[in-house]
């Protein structure tokens, strides 16, 4: 018997240097902690606003809540932030994620250590999935801390008209934080793949905001009822769902698998193109 074939087979452990690698990139960047600043901005905008002018309690639900409950602040402002700051972080990292590096030349470099391709793409994409997360969690935390310093918190009416304790009220803004975040993990992979076939992350950027404008749009046309179930933000608001009482999950069914679709979609996509993308230049 041979000295190999005597010494058992050690696997070797799993690295995660090129995750912590891309998340310091991510979240080490100041134009990164700026766009992250702003979001924390709005919660924060709106609790002083409703503080300083309470007005009549005819806006939406969650505003109307504000008053009596801090906890709605950070409903509230993930409601502002849906249609377009949210979406607009993400896009702006995912855009980044392929295009950035290919732009400023390190990406060969980084295929020359080497690394697997599809385990580079992979580790992008994980980065754009927590930065997402990171980014709803974000806005959520800091309307909950503002609201209750301005609001205090207390037990919690639901859109449903019943009331449940403040913990369990926390909950179900969790599940709203956790909904949102697959949500935007989906636009995240349409992001990566517009960004493997562009040098110009800027570019990269603004044709994914288009596309998630554009079905937004979409979702406002009447004679379009047929397709918008299948567009990419017509079920982000379903998360309005955590605030009913029972909580109908099946209701949220279509919206995850919609985003399980363009996520498997997109990401197949990015694949097959990055696979055979010439860095050589």
């Amino acid at each position: 018997m041979s000295v190999r074939e005597a010494t058992p087979y050690v696997p070797k452990p799993v690295s995660t240097r090129f995750l912590r690698s891309e998340l310091m990139l991510i979240f080490g960047r100041r134009r990164n902690w700026a766009g992250m600043a702003a979001l924390a901005a709005i919660p924060i905008i709106i609790a002083v606003v409703m503080k300083l002018w309470p007005g009549g309690g005819g806006g939406p639900d969650f505003f109307n809540q504000i008053a009596n409950n801090g906890l709605f602040v950070s409903l509230a402002a993930l409601t502002a932030e849906l249609p377009l700051f949210l979406p607009l972080a993400v896009a702006a990292i995912a855009g980044d994620s392929v295009a950035g590096e290919a732009n400023t030349g390190t990406l060969r470099y980084l295929l020359a250590v080497p690394v697997d391709r599809t385990r580079l793409l992979a580790v992008k994409y994980l980065g754009v999935v927590i930065f997402a997360f990171a980014a709803v969690a974000l806005v959520a935390a800091t309307g909950m801390l503002i609201g209750l310093l301005l609001f205090g918190g207390g037990d919690v009416l639901l859109l449903s008209g019943s009331m449940v304790g403040f913990g369990e009220g926390v909950l179900r803004v969790l599940g709203v934080v956790l909904y949102l975040g697959v949500c935007l993990s989906a636009l995240g992979a349409i992001g990566v793949f517009v960004s493997t076939l562009t040098e110009q992350p800027i570019g990269a950027t603004i044709a994914i905001m288009v596309l998630t404008v554009l079905s937004f749009i979409l979702d406002q046309i009447e004679q379009l009822d047929w397709l918008q179930p299948y567009l990419l933000t017509h079920h982000w608001m379903d998360y309005g769902e955590f605030l009913r009482d029972p909580v109908d999950l099946g209701a949220l069914v279509p919206g995850l698998l919609v985003a399980a679709a363009y996520t498997g979609v997109f990401l197949a996509g990015a694949w097959a193109r990055f696979a055979g993308k010439d860095v050589s230049s």
